[in-house]
């Protein structure tokens, strides 16, 4: 099946190819060189701007070093060559068009070295070469047997991001609006597998969310990059959806200064300002600094619908050597917004005969619906290189998260077509959440081939409280609301006190040899634990688990940047609850067998992969409708191919562009009917492509624009799959002007306002929800 799915990317694959393999600067072709005398940090990023080099290096080695003037017609090797003369440093070239920087060492210690720390700074354009989600450490994309995306943050500021689900909207096997227009939290989809509360990370460290007790909206504008690797995880991560995670990696303190400030109006009355400032507090760099801030003050497309948001996140680094770091992290966020909104299918996805509802319609009551979260968060990263051999790291936090959400929603259409009928929810969430992770590091060769050997310990402990109320409401004229209807407050239904455990051992290695072989192998052990005091019934339930998990994964990489590769995971899930006999469930397990094809072009700056992948999910929960018992007998797989490419041109120019082709069954289950169907809210098929321009140079100099186009395929909204969504193509743009220190630009989304149902499902009948509409987005920022 993996090859049949491979074949039917091949024919895009091979014009993607095509437009990203034309190159940028050739390393060998003598070029214009004009860079001043300037610390080494900015004259190297200069280089590779200048030249097409893709350039990696850690900050540490670079901290406090000047580069001196290096001006004329040279070759891009002869330009770097002269800015490293007397730094100690010296440089390699790695896949493609990159080259990577590190210290000048013996010949006997750089055969225990075969990479080094690679940061954010070597993003060019779209195209990033790193990541350290993937293995837990900073291994270059091309040598890493497994399929991940990285959103950089030029691609995050060009696109007008503000949300984070719109940040995966040009992201392959990743939804992040199954339901449509959303401003509370972040719903995820990976690989067709639902992820709402098992794969949201925050630089490395998991974002706990028990049986959906609260909710995470993160700020797309504290973050550096964001990361997503699709696949089963557990190997490195512990308990988690098979589909993969994402992870956002936090904006660090640096000692490049840093200043912008920006104000973004928009319509629905939209007001947001933000700055973003940091840099050195001695001369020497040694301590450094950033606060990143937001505040916003929207109302949205919904009547009553508010989007407010206060985001402040102040962090500082310390770096007494270039052997030692230690960054601390924090974040205050402050959300205030209210439930979207589901309507009737009758009236939006099927005719109504009393007309169409509108995707402004409000369905709960505006002085009782509310929903406030507030999140802090601190921790810390820390890092020592003993020695050649060994490093030693450890990552901290401790974070607060509390919801507040009361909503009265729509059930259903009563006979009269017109009237919705209408159900209450209150919910009150609290989390108290710690997770460490500790690593030791060792690079050494056996031979010829060369290791980077991980082992790690990471332990996570969540204190959550949950009380929740659910009673009937008065019905709602879907064509004439009238508000105001009393609600009636009962008693809790759920009043819990959960505290759960997780311990994780785990161990990697990364093994090269033959210079163009990659093998990783891992293996990890979990031991997860959890306990429930119900408050009502005065009762303690209480299960543990525990579970190994591997993975195995080949790599080859050939001198041309072609990089086929194979590879094998497994990922578990605790199940709370009881079987028929009253035994606790067994976990829910995933494996996963993918293969696929990377490639780097030497010349260029860009970077293309294809996937096909196999995930078969077991042991999953059902409702057996015989019994009114819980059983565990569920299974569903799912395969398809995955197609990405990423490209930044000397011209101006920046693109990225995905094909996804999915292909989920539910393959055991209690209900005969549903064997068979596509699982719900999953699309067939996905595809996206956007394009963004600025000219240098010229009368038009500072001018750009972007473009991008996006298809979701229909999905079903019950198994078996009677109730259909139809999927639908959406257009965003963008135009900006650049002027001295000034940034003028112009973001929509959905630019020609197409109202679109996303997805339905039954209640008492048939329930939908809408997608964005136009939403049109300005920026002035200024930078120094």
């Amino acid at each position: 099946m993996i090859s049949a799915l491979l074949r039917r990317a091949t024919a895009v694959a091979v014009i993607l190819c095509a437009v990203l393999a034309v190159p940028a600067a050739h390393a060998q072709n003598a070029v214009a060189i004009d860079i001043p005398a300037q610390p080494l940090n900015a004259a190297l990023l200069a280089l590779g701007k200048q030249t097409g080099l893709q350039l990696s290096f850690p900050p540490e080695d670079v901290a406090g070093k000047q580069a001196p003037a290096v001006s004329g017609t040279l070759t891009p090797q002869q330009a770097l060559e002269q800015l490293l003369a007397g730094s100690g440093l010296s440089y390699r070239s790695g896949p493609g068009n990159s080259i990577v920087i590190e210290r000048a060492m013996s010949p006997a210690s750089q055969q225990q070295l075969s990479e080094v720390k690679v940061v954010a700074e070597g993003d060019q354009g779209y195209v990033a070469t790193h990541d350290s989600s993937g293995t837990k450490t900073d291994t270059p994309l091309i040598e890493t047997p497994q399929s991940i995306s990285v959103v950089t943050r030029d691609r995050l500021d060009e696109q007008g991001v503000n949300y984070l689900n719109e940040a995966l909207r040009y992201v392959p096997g990743v939804q992040g609006e199954p339901f449509g227009y959303e401003t509370r939290l972040t719903y995820i989809q990976l690989r067709g597998f639902d992820a709402y509360t098992d794969s949201l990370y925050m630089d490395g460290l998991k974002l706990t969310n028990p049986g959906f007790l609260v909710s995470y909206n993160l700020e797309p504008y504290g973050a550096e990059r964001l990361e997503i690797p699709r696949g089963p995880a557990s190997v490195l991560y512990g308990q988690g959806s098979p589909g993969g995670l994402i992870n956002y990696a936090s904006k660090k303190p640096s000692k490049d200064a840093v200043h912008e400030f920006a104000f973004e109006p928009g319509n629905y009355s939209r007001y947001q300002g933000k700055f973003d400032i940091g840099g050195a507090l001695d001369q020497a760099g040694t301590v450094t600094y950033r606060v990143v801030g937001l505040g916003r003050d929207s109302d949205t497309q919904i009547d009553y619908v508010q989007d407010n948001r206060q985001f402040l996140a102040p962090s500082f680094a310390w770096r007494p050597n270039a052997d030692t770091s230690l960054v601390v992290l924090s974040h205050f966020q402050h959300d205030r917004t209210r439930d979207s909104q589901a309507v009737p299918g009758e009236g939006t996805l099927t005719p109504n005969p009393n007309g169409h509802i509108p995707s402004n319609r409000f369905t709960g009551e505006p002085n009782v619906d509310r929903y406030e979260r507030t999140e802090a968060a601190i921790g810390y990263e820390f890092e020592h290189r003993a020695n050649d051999t060994w490093t030693f790291r450890q990552n901290l936090r401790y974070l607060n998260t509390k919801v507040d959400e009361v909503v009265v929603y729509v059930t259903g259409l009563e006979a009269d077509q017109r009237t919705m009928s209408r159900a209450f929810f209150q919910g009150f969430g609290t989390l108290g959440e710690t997770a460490v992770d500790t690593q030791a590091q060792a690079k050494f060769a056996t031979g010829s081939a060369q290791h980077t050997l991980l082992i790690g310990l990471d332990y996570q402990r969540s204190d959550a409280d949950a009380v929740r109320y659910a009673d009937a409401a008065p019905g709602l004229d879907a064509f004439a609301p009238v508000y105001g209807a009393p609600i009636t407050f009962g008693a809790p239904y759920q009043d819990d006190d959960t505290v759960a455990d997780q311990i994780g051992l785990y161990l990697q290695d990364q093994i090269k040899f033959d210079k163009h072989w990659i093998l990783t192998l891992g293996g990890r052990n979990d031991w997860a634990s959890s306990s429930t005091f119900s408050n009502l019934t005065q009762t303690t339930s209480d299960q543990s688990d525990r579970k190994f998990t591997g993975r195995a994964g080949l790599v080859y990489v050939s001198d041309i940047g072609l990089a086929p590769y194979i590879s094998y995971s497994q990922s578990f899930l605790p199940m709370i609850g009881l079987d028929p006999s009253g035994n606790p469930f067994s976990p829910e397990t995933g494996e996963q067998y993918e293969a696929g094809v990377k490639y780097q072009p030497a010349g260029s700056e860009s970077f293309l992969t294809v996937s096909a992948f196999h995930i078969t999910r077991q042991n999953t929960t059902q409702f057996d409708p015989s019994t009114f018992l819980t059983v565990q007998t569920g299974e569903v797989r799912s395969r398809g191919i995955e197609l990405e490419g990423n490209a930044r041109f000397d011209s101006g120019f920046n693109l990225t562009g995905s094909y996804t082709y999915l292909d989920p069954e539910i393959t055991k289950s209690v209900i005969p009917a549903e064997i068979g169907s596509r699982p719900t809210w999953v699309p067939r098929q996905m595809a996206s492509l956007w394009g963004n321009y600025t000219q240098h140079g010229g009368p038009f100099d500072g001018w750009g624009a972007g473009l991008g186009v996006r298809y979701q395929g229909a999905t079903y909204g019950d198994t078996p799959n009677t109730l259909r969504v139809p999927g639908t193509t959406l257009a965003d743009a963008e135009i900006h002007y650049n002027w001295n220190n000034f940034q003028f630009a112009i973001n929509a989304r959905n630019l020609f306002d197409k109202e679109y149902v996303t997805s339905c499902y039954f209640r008492s009948s048939v329930v939908c929800t809408y997608g964005e509409r136009r939403t049109v987005i300005g920026r002035i920022a200024y930078r120094w």
